[in-house]
Formats: C-alpha cells, structure tokens, sequence
C-alpha cells in the first residue's frame, strides 16, 4: 500500500493542482464518450489502451467482462448501463475482453473455480460462449483460450442487445456497439467487424463496427 499512497499523495500535491482548471469543467457533468464494458484484469486499463482522460469513459468493470441478459440479474451492471444509455446520453458501448483471461479459463475449466461459488454462478453468464467455442473442433489449448475470449465478447454483445435502453436506442440508429479484443501480449486491440463476422484490426479508416443492422420500420 506504500506504492499506492505515494501516488495518491503525487496526485493531490503535483498532478491535480497543474491541471484543477481541466477538472474543475467536470463538475458539474460529465460528458463521456463511451461506455466501456470490460474485465476487472488489473492488466487492462482503459484510459490508457484508449489515450483518453477523466471524463472520457464511463466504465463497468467485472470478472470476464460479463452482462446478464437483462431481468435475469437487476444488478449494478444493468443500473450503470440504463444509467449511462437514458442518463447520460452515450452513443457508443464497447464490451472489451482481453488474452490470458482468467474468467475464461476458469470457463473451459470450471473445476478451477470449484471452492469459489460466487465466482462459479456468475460465469454462467459465459455459457453460450462456451458451447459455441467447444463446437471447434481440433483447437489447441492456446486456440481454444483465445476463441472463448473472442466468443464471450460476441456473447455478451448478445446480452446487452436485450437491454430495453440499448434495443430502444438501436431501433432508432442512435446506438453504436463495439466488441473489441485487447492483446495483452502485444498492445493490440482487435475489433469485430459485423460485415465480416470477424475481429479485425482498428485503424482510422476503418471502424469496425459490431451494431446489428438497423431494423426496418414499419408504417
């Protein structure tokens, strides 16, 4: 904890004070960017992945970077979804999974979470993904850990989709949801392109986008 309260005590007496003008503009509200959905992984770190600020990212952060199908668990995550959708008006939801995920493991693996139950329920969550993934046939280990990673992201994008806020958003085209894949080993992200049913890279010419096509509506 010395290391930790070192660096609160540099933020309160070096880095707040250079810039009290920026967080004095957050105050009064916040306008952020995005809603972005991803592992608690201590190796995952949003604002720096993205090189975005305070104010920048409204984030939910989990084991697996999970979303229950909404009513089935009216927890923070569907709060802090409804909240970011109808409250604060965010236009895009990026749901982010990362290499070397310990929730996915433990997904393929489900006797590593034996002793924690709590653990053990919540992943339930990844089920889908699961099956679909174990339906690859002659995967190798390292093969198989990664397309659980890439099909929970998918899984959950899936989950979100059943949230009232979101579907009402995405009839409208006001929504824009992203699935991203975050390579530790590398500093790379990868992105799901919905026209290519695959995780490409990000450039600035080219945005993946996982949004389903807009409904037609009806007169």
């Amino acid at each position: 904890m010395k290391e930790l309260t070192r660096g609160v005590l540099r933020f309160e007496t070096e880095i707040y004070p250079k810039r009290k003008e920026f967080f004095d503009k957050l105050i009064a509200r916040q306008f952020p960017r995005a809603l972005f959905i991803t592992c608690s992984d201590s190796r995952v770190v949003p604002n720096d992945m993205t090189d975005s600020d305070a104010g920048d990212l409204f984030t939910i952060r989990n084991a697996g970077n999970i979303i229950p199908p909404y009513g089935e668990l009216m927890g923070g995550v569907s709060a802090t979804i409804e909240y970011a959708v109808m409250a604060l008006g965010v236009k895009n939801i990026i749901v982010c999974g990362h290499t070397h995920c310990g929730a996915m493991d433990a997904v393929l693996h489900p006797e590593k979470v034996t002793s924690m139950p709590i653990v053990k329920v919540w992943l339930n969550h990844a089920e889908s993904a699961r099956r679909v993934t174990a339906g690859y046939k002659d995967l190798t280990e390292e093969q198989k850990a990664r397309t659980m990673v890439e099909e929970n992201v998918l899984a959950q994008l899936e989950h979100l989709r059943t949230h009232p806020s979101v579907a009402a958003a995405l009839s409208t085209g006001d929504m824009n949801l992203f699935g991203w894949v975050f390579e530790i080993e590398n500093g790379h992200v990868l992105s799901y392109d919905a026209d290519q049913g695959a995780f490409v890279p990000l450039s600035e010419e080219h945005i993946p986008n996982a949004t389903p096509r807009r409904r037609r509506r009806i007169l």
